[in-house]
């Protein structure tokens, strides 16, 4: 994987230890960094969110956005969405034009409007250590079991072709 060619893109929509999970797991992410993401004014409130780096000739920004609306509730205005904005949060115009692209060609395939919404990132807090790489850490608790295995069992399903070696195989 070229330097050059990775692009660093924020995604929020669910708790980002699940949301960490999902993108460790996959091909051409090369990393995946935990905590709070804020846009600007009115979406300036914290959120939890990960920022993804990865390799676009690898995992197509199409492809990344379509795993991340699947892999969290897109199309609900649930109570908690401060907490968990449905988002996806670009450094540049140019990538946000793509990610609005991408989102208005996914939406017919979806039964209720996406709430996910396309943000600049204007800042960025790491979750505290001892929260990152959650599952990788201790994939038997409880947590695990009930919200990311499913996501993760989506993915070797749905997307297999797109995972990395050890996490197909699981």
């Amino acid at each position: 994987m070229s330097l050059e060619a990775e692009l660093k893109i924020g995604l929020g929509g669910g708790c980002h230890w699940c949301t960490e999970a999902v993108f460790q797991a996959l091909a051409g992410v090369s990393s995946v960094e935990q905590g709070f993401i804020r846009s600007d004014p009115p979406e300036d409130a914290w959120s939890e969110a990960v920022i993804a780096t990865f390799d676009p000739s690898e995992l197509p920004l199409e492809s990344l956005v379509e795993i991340h609306l699947r892999t969290h509730s897109s199309t609900s205005r649930h109570k908690m969405r401060g907490k968990y904005r449905s988002a996806i949060y670009v450094y540049d115009a140019g990538t946000g034009v793509k990610v609005g692209r991408t989102l208005r060609a996914l939406q017919p395939q979806f039964d209720e409007p996406l709430v996910t919404c396309v943000l600049t990132l204007a800042g960025f807090k790491p979750s505290d250590e001892r929260f990152r790489n959650y599952y990788a850490k201790g994939p038997e608790r409880p947590f695990c079991k009930t919200y990311i295995d499913p996501k993760l069992a989506l993915l070797r399903k749905q997307y297999g072709k797109v995972l990395k070696e050890t996490a197909a195989a699981e």
